[in-house]
């Protein structure tokens, strides 16, 4: 059930829960709501030239994964409705456990395969048997393609993201999950972030595209078909996204890349209103000990260019670009998020938290006080009110 536009530049407390809850009585039922997604993608769709908005289509990819691409079964291909390239650019993936929720047709899981190797596992989690059913046919073909071996590494499993247990998958497993526009397709997001979370190992990342809109939309939206089953009626308010990854566990969300999402249907923009949507790729560290913000702890790193498809330049994020040999200044999180994952051996790290120098700069929320600039002309050492 893959899903999500035709660009390939894809777009991060406590929730309000009286705000940003559902009416009940404007809900589909759990049961109903899967239904919906499932037809849709099961039957109404026969490939991807029948969705009618670009929503639930991406671009070109980069070109290592083009390579790959092309090693795929062409009736894979064409069952496939993603929203973007969900895999980090590093290739750093050789040996490690990829799990792809939504797998629909297993596209990207058979990308996964190649990219970690017959010692690695890549594995789909889809609920819409017409969609498991063409990937699991293609198994053999694409061993024996890849690693002229029956030997497999990969599997299938029917399930629903929401609840991962049931699909037998257990805590601490996957080095990365990945998903390409899943997430808005269901009722319950909140459960599919904290299944994520339970699955991956420490260290570990879900990093995936999907479709986000700027305002909380009208429950209501949820019931009709085309926008559901378009990737745009279920799309979750970007800043409901930020709280709910925080609320689960996932401290310090990051926007790898986006782009605005063109609705041109007229009768799809009558039942949209001026809502604007958008294609967002993100990244979330499984990092128990992050901060909620950026704090400055007065440390730096060195990137070492020594990742294969990046040797000039690391991009960890669209705020990150870390260019070799160069000493750049980070805030404690993106210290970590290079230092206690599979990128240690690629960096030089400078510092540690022994002392912290408040908000990092530029990032983050500034000081709320508006006596902050007066407080620094301040002589007079008067003292608080409390």
């Amino acid at each position: 059930m893959s899903s999500c536009s035709k660009k390939d530049d894809v777009p991060c407390c406590s929730i309000d829960n009286n705000n940003n809850k559902n009416n009940n009585n404007n809900e589909n039922k759990p049961e109903e709501h899967k239904e919906i997604v499932k037809e849709y993608y099961g039957k109404t769709l026969e490939t991807s030239e029948d969705l009618l908005t670009n929503a639930c289509t991406s671009g070109a990819p980069p070109k290592f994964i083009r390579k790959l691409i092309s090693n795929i079964h062409p009736e894979v291909i064409s069952k496939y409705y993603g929203c973007g390239i969900v895999f980090p650019t590093d290739a750093l993936l050789e040996g490690l456990k990829i799990l792809d929720l939504g797998s629909g047709s297993g596209r990207d899981v058979y990308i996964a395969s190649q990219l970690v190797g017959k010692n690695g596992e890549a594995v789909g989690l889809d609920m819409t048997d017409k969609q498991l059913e063409v990937a699991n046919k293609h198994i053999s073909y694409h061993m024996e393609k890849f690693f002229n071996s029956e030997a497999t590494n990969v599997r299938f499993v029917k399930g629903y993201i929401e609840n991962l247990k049931d699909a037998g998958l257990e805590d601490n497993y996957f080095d990365i999950i990945i998903s390409n526009c899943v997430i808005n397709l269901s009722e319950d997001k909140e459960s599919v972030l904290r299944e994520a979370y339970r699955v991956l190992k420490e260290g570990g990342e879900f990093y995936f595209s999907d479709v986000y809109s700027d305002r909380r939309l009208d429950p209501n939206l949820q019931k009709d078909p085309v926008l559901l089953g378009e990737c745009l009626g279920g799309a979750l308010y970007w800043n409901d996204f930020i709280n709910l990854c925080k609320k689960v566990g996932f401290k310090d969300p990051r926007l790898v890349k986006d782009s605005h999402i063109e609705i041109k249907r007229d009768e799809i923009k009558e039942k949209l209103g001026d809502a604007k949507f958008y294609s967002a790729t993100y990244r979330l560290f499984k990092l128990p000990e992050l901060d909620y913000n950026c704090e400055d702890y007065g440390q730096a790193v060195v990137y070492l260019g020594t990742l294969p498809e990046a040797k000039h330049r690391f991009e960890l994020d669209n705020h990150h670009s870390i260019e070799t040999g160069k000493v750049f200044p980070v805030c404690g999180n993106t210290f970590d998020m290079l230092n206690l994952t599979r990128y240690k051996d690629h960096f030089t790290f400078i510092g540690d938290k022994s002392k912290h120098f408040g908000i990092f700069p530029g990032c983050g929320s500034p000081i709320p006080f508006s006596s902050t600039n007066d407080s620094n002309n301040d002589s007079n050492g008067s003292s608080a009110c409390c």
